[in-house]
């Protein structure tokens, strides 16, 4: 083939080279006849008026979108159509199912979760979206990647970097990209829920000493630094992604499996491929500082005014960070209604700009960086029904020390237990009956008489806190709860992540008592056997798990509901933005 030729193949829209195959009833990824044969076998050239196997035209059907034109008839004598590269032979039609459906991809940043799709497509434009994959070292601050058996945590990182044509207008234009957005994404163990915890960019926090992996393999120590703004956590003294995560880990407890960056450009190209995302105001606004002019109403906004919707606040609710998040919230709900509408995952044109897209525009860490593993990743987030992922923040209040108000704290009375739900699996959103009646049985252990704390029996056990603590626990028993009939019984056999008591039914009242003075919750409560104590007689056991604060510290384990006064919303439902 000659150079001009090339430019041909190199120029073809790739959603214009999927075809239907009428063996299967789906849509698959074949390359032009000028592809190169000895990348991609090409199916035999069928006779004259066979239109399986051709190149599907944007402008030859005249059928509605979304409906699937069947193929013409073969005319008699024409050969059979070989079984596309890779497949054993013909199989029947099975439901028109899009193959789409099966590597649905959410992904990072600002935006968040964006669609790809590339499994079933031939070699060579798998390895194209690969080539496109940035990735960087997770620096050893992830658990090690996602896995399929296990609750999984995302962190999603949009940064203010002003990357790529036009966004030098926005101001800033040097700067090296801070954590502008961030989003943890924990999805249940059973993909039945999941929780989206924005955490605010002026949140007073500290960030952790940041080993980073430089370019020629060897390790620098970034310092850490106490009291500072949790944007800063990244690009600020040459800070990496990776020690935005443990910034994450320091905050919340909660270490994530894998990470995503999005820049200005990314928000930019992704609503464009999607076509556009459906956002609603509850009043004009005319934002100068964003560039956002929009009237009363809904809209459907991509490109450059997605942009300018993400980043206005002076315009919404108090002006704020935090007004910006609900807003930038609402616009991530409707853009997990879109991806997975039909329109979307049934559309090979926008699968494809989706693929070409979500590869370009985003830093992936060093586990997941090929379509396969992106692939699934997007299996397992695939599952989730969007009615059932909630959007909440971390709780916070005015910081205590400024007189101007302009930065936030963690609030110590509600974020805890945000964070124990999101660290035990517990849903923000109910999903099942059968979750309702077990978490109502579980909650009814806490109910009922207390004995006297005098009349408490128990051994206290070290399964998994700090060395020490059973004894410190016990002292502080005895000395200050008034539980004398206790003991240290050393170490279990076993460490325990949350702390739990074990008891025998006639020991309830006892079990109750313990757990109000150490804020145990109903599910730290193992109705079962009791154990003998140093004396032989029938004893309650309480394990310290790695949850353990500390002597005399109430765990504050979560009760299974979301705190009050703690903002959520879930991705099902449409709010304007006020």
């Amino acid at each position: 083939m000659d150079a001009q030729g090339r430019g041909r193949a190199d120029n073809v829209d790739p959603a214009d080279q999927w075809v239907l195959n009428p063996n299967t009833g789906e849509y698959e990824l074949r390359l032009t006849p000028s592809a190169p044969q000895s990348a991609v076998p090409r199916p035999r050239r069928p006779a004259p008026g066979a239109a399986a196997g051709t190149p599907r035209s944007r402008t030859a059907s005249p059928a509605a979108p979304g409906r699937t034109v069947p193929p013409q008839r073969r005319r008699r004598g024409a050969p059979p159509e070989e079984p596309l590269p890779g497949r054993r032979g013909r199989r029947p039609a099975k439901q028109q199912k899009s193959k789409a459906k099966k590597v649905l991809m959410w992904t990072g940043g600002t935006m968040a979760f964006v669609v790809l799709a590339a499994a079933g497509a031939g070699y060579l434009y798998i390895k194209h979206l690969n080539d496109n994959i940035t990735a960087v070292s997770d620096d050893g601050a992830s658990t090690g990647g996602f896995s399929k058996d296990k609750a999984i945590n995302i962190l999603l990182i949009g940064t203010d970097k002003r990357t790529g044509a036009g966004n030098e207008s926005y101001g800033d234009s040097g700067s090296v990209g801070h954590a502008d957005t961030t989003i943890l994404l924990h999805v249940s163990k059973d993909r039945t829920n999941a929780t989206a915890l924005s955490i605010p960019r002026d949140l007073i926090t500290d960030v952790p000493d940041c080993p980073t992996t430089q370019a020629d393999g060897t390790t620098k120590t970034i310092p850490g630094t106490d009291g500072v703004r949790f944007n800063t956590s990244l690009g600020q003294d040459e800070r990496t992604p990776s020690c935005t995560m443990r910034t994450v880990t320091e905050l919340t407890g909660i270490t994530p499996d894998n990470f995503m960056v999005a820049d200005f450009n990314a928000v930019k190209t992704l609503t464009s491929a999607v076509g556009g995302v459906e956002v609603c105001l509850a009043k004009d606004i005319d934002d100068p500082d964003s560039k956002l002019k929009l009237s009363k109403g809904t809209h459907t906004i991509e490109g450059e005014e997605a942009l300018a919707f993400l980043r206005t606040r002076h315009s919404v609710g108090f002006g704020g960070d935090l007004s910006r998040i609900e807003l930038q919230q609402q616009f991530l709900s409707s853009l997990m209604r879109k991806l997975k509408s039909n329109d979307t995952l049934t559309n090979p044109s926008k699968m494809i700009k989706l693929a070409e897209a979500g590869t370009k525009a985003l830093t992936v860490d060093s586990k997941l960086d090929s379509i396969g593993k992106l692939k699934d990743l997007g299996l397992e987030l695939g599952k989730l029904n969007t009615k059932n992922l909630t959007f909440t923040t971390v709780p916070v209040i005015d910081n205590p020390a400024e007189k101007v108000k302009a930065t936030v704290v963690v609030n110590d009375t509600t974020a805890p237990e945000v964070f124990d739900m999101i660290k035990n699996d517990v849903s923000f959103t109910e999903v099942k009956a059968q979750q309702k009646k077990e978490a109502a049985a579980v909650a009814a252990r806490l109910k009922g008489t207390k004995a006297d704390a005098s009349e408490v029996r128990v051994q206290v056990l070290n399964g998994g806190a700090e060395a020490g603590s059973a004894q410190a626990e016990l002292e502080y028993l005895q000395n200050e709860a008034g539980v004398l009939k206790s003991e240290n019984a050393g170490n279990a056999d076993a460490d325990l992540a949350k702390t739990t008591l074990e008891y025998a039914p006639d020991q309830a009242d006892q079990a109750r008592r313990l757990a109000d003075i150490m804020g145990l919750s109903g599910s730290a409560m193992k109705p079962g056997q009791s154990v003998e104590n140093s004396q032989g007689l029938p004893t309650m056991a309480l394990t310290l798990g790695k949850d353990f604060k500390g002597a005399g510290v109430k765990l504050n384990s979560s009760s299974g509901s979301t705190p009050e006064g703690v903002q959520k919303s879930t991705a099902d439902k449409v709010e304007c933005a006020k």
